[in-house]
């Protein structure tokens, strides 16, 4: 026990970003971090998947929607992984490494009707606002906050946007999530 937390010590003065965390704290929050970066990842290929393969009536406005949404997903990825890195921890290094963490399952099918699409985009919309949750429930355990989560809006500080003074998270997601239905809804 003692040679493996001199080891984890080690390992984090070799990355050069001290932190007050304890390394059991870091190990559990980076792994925290990586599994809701792998699900981001996988949420966002899924996302431009159906964004390329969108048809039919409403064609322009779902592959519309789903390439705004797609940018909004991928400018969470970066924050999320230096998040990891600023606690001295490591995050994801490669696809495999993202497809051994996902939660989030693939969609491989050679046709899906944009209302299928447009309901599986929430629901794991709705997943990934529970695996934020859980980091945030991670965070708390060990007295860190998770990014500055204000838990008042529901506003995930952990990911902002880059070029502006708007964060996405939570809320946009359940958002998103809800325009996902209500598209669905009108087939």
């Amino acid at each position: 026990m003692a040679q493996a937390r001199a080891k984890e010590l080690s390992i984090r003065e070799q990355r050069g970003t001290p932190t007050d965390l304890k390394p059991e704290a870091t190990r559990d929050i980076s792994a925290a971090l990586s599994a809701l970066l792998a699900d981001t990842f996988a949420l966002y290929l899924k996302t431009k998947n159906f964004h390329w393969h969108m048809s039919g009536r409403h064609f322009r406005d779902y592959h519309l929607l789903l390439d705004e949404h797609g940018d909004q997903i991928f400018a969470m990825t970066d924050p999320i992984a230096e998040r990891a890195r600023k606690i001295g921890g490591t995050t994801i290094r490669s696809i495999g490494h993202i497809a051994r963490q996902q939660r989030i399952k693939d969609n491989d099918g050679d046709y899906v009707d944009p209302p299928d699409m447009l309901a599986e985009l929430r629901a794991d919309n709705q997943q990934l606002v529970t695996a934020m949750r859980e980091v945030h429930g991670v965070c708390d355990e060990y007295g860190k906050p998770a990014g500055g989560l204000d838990r008042r809006n529901r506003t995930a500080h952990l990911v902002p946007v880059r070029g502006n003074a708007q964060c996405v998270g939570i809320e946009y997601l359940m958002s998103r999530a809800s325009r996902l239905q209500r598209c669905s809804a009108t087939r």
